[in-house]
């Protein structure tokens, strides 16, 4: 089981990531800096149009955490923490007149992957301790929504009414937050059985069964998301990311948003970059990190987008979320923190993931593309 390495942590404790020729220690302090500026006073860390959802603020947490700003981060967690409803879900938090009454699965998963990655990072086990029963009612209420074949339905809506389709994305995106969630429990000594079979059910549905999904192939973290949450690994991964590398990603200037418009963007480009280091390219990751720069504002926070027709930033915003990518690709690529391999080590052993048609799924696999994993375009 992974465990907090508490001499990986002490080397690391003195400087901030730096990535040679490409970002100083000096600039990701800058866009450390850049999220807490829009941080609220109540610790929530929301979007350019006002609206918070967990899954994005955990991000600028974990964001925070790598760049040290300590204080900003724990806040972010505890307004997690008191925010949370009843059922283990969260809201989103809306701007002044607007409302959104739906829970989103792959929302409430992700505060697994913030919690232990801040343990990784921290050595803090009290706040392990104080966050467990926040990560045990959101997977609680993650795991309500899983079909039998592994997928999970992607929202309830105010009414508490499961919606009627899984997204491939957030599907991946919740297999990295199972394995997160997993192994905070053996750290704690709560072992979860059941949240194991999950995982592994829910990695064959991404696998195996595109037929599972709603079809969203048009956005490219449909293509990339199996990669970097885990289900797809090894040999498949670099074969599945070869299969959509010329639709998605533009030479110079970074990953596609859609495969159907000419804007990039850094946050998807970013991940991109993790999902290479996590399968071993970690020469591809630094060029995309590097490419990406292009949307760096002088304050250190990014530009969310660069449309490359029109030569203009699209859309015309700073995001903190994806100041945050930046951040944690900053550290997977050159290991400062005891986080910075959390996205390499939730990968699924593809010798374990089952295959379309396996006795214990009683899945058919002429329901199945021929080589397990969804078209791309």
């Amino acid at each position: 089981m992974l465990q907090p390495d508490s001499s990986q942590r002490s080397r690391a404790a003195a400087w901030i990531p730096e990535v040679a020729g490409i970002l100083t220690a000096d600039q990701i302090s800058s866009t450390g800096r850049a999220i807490t500026a829009v941080q609220q006073p109540d610790g929530s860390i929301g979007w350019p149009d006002g609206h918070v959802d967990a899954w994005n603020h955990v991000e600028c947490a974990m964001a925070l955490s790598v760049c040290g700003l300590r204080d900003a981060c724990r806040g972010a967690y505890e307004w997690l923490r008191v925010t949370q409803r009843a059922d283990g879900s969260w809201r989103k938090q809306m701007p002044a007149g607007q409302t959104d009454l739906t829970t989103e699965s792959n929302h409430a998963a992700y505060c697994a992957v913030g919690v232990w990655h801040e343990l990784l990072v921290s050595r803090d086990e009290g706040f392990a301790q104080r966050m467990w029963p926040t990560v045990r009612s959101a997977i609680d209420f993650v795991l309500g929504l899983q079909r039998p074949r592994g997928e999970i339905i992607w929202r309830r809506g105010g009414d508490g009414t499961p919606d009627s389709y899984a997204l491939l994305a957030g599907s991946s995106s919740m297999y990295s937050s199972l394995r997160c969630a997993i192994m905070l429990a053996e750290y704690l000594a709560e072992p979860q059985p059941d949240w194991e079979l999950a995982a592994d059910l829910l990695a064959h549905a991404v696998a195996g069964h595109p037929e599972a999904f709603a079809d969203k192939s048009r956005f490219s973290m449909d293509w990339y998301y199996p990669v970097l949450g885990g289900p797809v690994r090894g040999e498949a991964a670099t074969v599945h990311l070869g299969k959509g590398w010329d639709a998605y990603v533009v030479p110079e200037l970074g990953v596609r948003c859609v495969h159907d418009q000419p804007w990039v963007t850094a946050a998807e480009t970013a991940e991109l970059a993790i999902a290479l280091d996590a399968i071993g390219d970690g020469a591809g990751a630094l060029d995309l990190l590097d490419q990406i720069q292009l949307l760096r504002d002088p304050s250190g926070a990014y530009w969310t987008g660069w449309q490359f027709a029109t030569r203009r930033h699209y859309p015309d915003e700073q995001s903190s979320y994806t100041s945050a990518a930046i951040v944690l690709a900053a550290d997977a690529l050159c290991g400062a923190t005891a986080g910075s391999s959390l996205f390499r080590d939730v990968g699924a052993d593809p010798a374990g993931v089952m295959r379309a048609g396996d006795t214990a799924c009683g899945c058919d696999p002429r329901d199945n593309a021929p080589d397990g994993i969804p078209d791309l375009v």
